[in-house]
């Protein structure tokens, strides 16, 4: 019954797509040769003739199923959150229109009398189709929500384990009721046991009894949560598993504190291998960043132009000394560069600023210094003294959201004081991050701000990335502590 149902909705799912990607195929070939056609060219005389326009419309939606099938949008995703759907089809339409008009170009020269196809038609048909995807399955999402919040399209599983851990898992599952995953019952990690309930749930049989008990029972999958001590006990209890079709998930029993990253899982030639501390700009995700990157700064740099120069005049006015000042700083994997910024502070020698870095305990030691000039204490409280970071980031030093980049020399105290601290070099420093946009900015705790740059690390995805921009706009500028 479950995977009958479990393949309604997939049905639901692929034909709802499909009418979709084909809707905005039709209405992105309107849009080009409709009422927008005097713009450009003149119409085709016939609105859905074989030609080079209007076949896109015939081949856009088989192209972008498959493309959406290879990236992953056809399984089930009841324990992930949305963004993680909408980045998967925003890849899926970047390659989905890409493959469309690379292969209508290619045989646009045989079939169509070498006539190239529309470029203004894709791109309206790639915003047409990203934006009525992600409201499409946004909406289904929130639909699934409703029916489970009343007791309906749930999937019940078993949690093998009544310790620590499997009440840890319990209480997950129960907090996130939005993914339709049930806890049904407890089989305790124990043969045999005495014990009735677990957190007021049922506890059915010990592990000598489970087979017994899962042909009794209606499910569709088992969460093994073991005690650590019992890790030698997995490899038999999944064997015992195989004679059941219910999906199977192990919880491993390590504590989070070493866990302070993302897990992932992943295979080379047969052998499993569970990565605990990655980067996770790694693959594709780092590309599209670094595409981000490079389009952003660029754009910031085309409108901050002007203002720059008119900076770096008062800055240069404001007294002797260079008008941009550098920094070492340290980013990804401990990587040393030089970190641009306007001159905020009356020019010291080299041996001051060497002495005063060596003798720093806090994240901002100067920000109440009285060698700050005026004009510098205007631009530090507007963070416009930032601004050169841009080319920081055009040079591929930096992102435009990390964690702040650290003074290179006071590492070591953090390395040694601090634990997890390291942990921010595994992703590139950027001029706005999590814990910036959340207020934590100049002389505030450097332990609230290490807490929310693990949480930036942890959750890192495109989405939040564009969100901590969009945020940026609004708060990040200005903020009594970065005066």
């Amino acid at each position: 019954m479950l995977r009958e149902r479990a393949r309604f909705f997939r049905s639901v799912l692929i034909a709802t797509d499909t009418t979709v990607v084909s809707a905005a195929a039709v209405a992105a070939y309107f849009v080009r040769w409709g009422p927008l056609r005097d713009v450009f060219t003149a119409p085709p005389t016939e609105v859905l003739s074989y030609d080079s326009h209007a076949i896109p419309v015939l081949t856009a939606a088989p192209i972008m199923l498959v493309v959406m099938l290879w990236t992953g949008l056809y399984v089930p995703q009841r324990d992930q959150r949305f963004y993680r759907e909408a980045g998967n089809i925003l890849r899926a339409v970047v390659v989905g229109v890409g493959l469309t008009f690379a292969t209508i170009s290619f045989f646009s020269k045989t079939l169509y009398d070498g006539r190239d196809p529309s470029r203004f038609q894709y791109v309206v048909y790639a915003l047409l189709a990203l934006g009525s995807l992600l409201a499409w399955r946004y909406f289904f999402r929130v639909s699934l929500r409703l029916i489970r919040r009343h007791g309906w399209n749930l999937r019940h599983v078993a949690i093998i384990g009544t310790g620590r851990l499997g009440q840890v898992v319990y209480r997950t599952l129960r907090r996130n009721s939005w993914t339709g995953i049930n806890p049904a019952f407890f089989v305790s990690h124990h043969p045999v046991t005495s014990r009735s309930t677990c957190l007021q749930t049922p506890v059915l049989s010990g592990l000598n009894d489970l087979e017994k008990t899962l042909e009794r029972q209606d499910l569709s999958g088992v969460f093994i949560a073991l005690p650590g001590r019992m890790a030698a006990e997995l490899p038999g209890l999944l064997a015992r598993l195989e004679r059941f079709s219910v999906d199977v998930r192990v919880v491993p029993d390590m504590n989070p504190r070493y866990m302070p990253m993302n897990m992932a899982i992943a295979e080379l030639d047969g052998m499993p291998v569970l990565s605990v501390r990655e980067s996770p700009l790694a693959g594709w995700g780092g590309v599209l960043k670094r595409g981000i990157d490079i389009t952003g700064s660029l754009i910031a740099l085309t409108i901050f132009a002007v203002p720059m120069l008119v900076i770096a005049l008062l800055v240069r006015l404001s007294g002797p000394g260079p008008v941009v000042f550098r920094q070492e700083r340290m980013s990804l994997n401990g990587q040393r560069f030089e970190m641009f910024k306007f001159r905020t502070m009356a020019h010291a020698s080299p041996e001051e600023r060497a002495s005063r870095e060596a003798r720093r305990d806090t994240p901002s030691p100067a920000r109440r210094d009285d060698r700050v000039t005026r004009v510098g204490r205007f631009l530090r409280r507007t963070s416009l003294d930032e601004l050169p970071q841009f080319i920081n980031v055009l040079r591929g030093d930096m992102s435009l959201v990390g964690p702040r980049p650290e003074v290179a020399s006071w590492i070591p105290h953090a390395r040694d004081d601090w634990r997890g601290y390291m942990l921010r070099q595994n992703v590139k420093s950027g001029i706005t991050g999590w814990a910036q946009v959340n207020g934590l900015r100049g002389d505030t705790s450097l332990r609230k701000r290490l807490q929310y740059d693990l949480f930036y690390i942890r959750n890192w995805s495109i989405m939040l990335d564009l969100r901590i921009l969009w945020m940026t706009l609004f708060t990040g500028f200005t903020h009594p502590n970065a005066s």
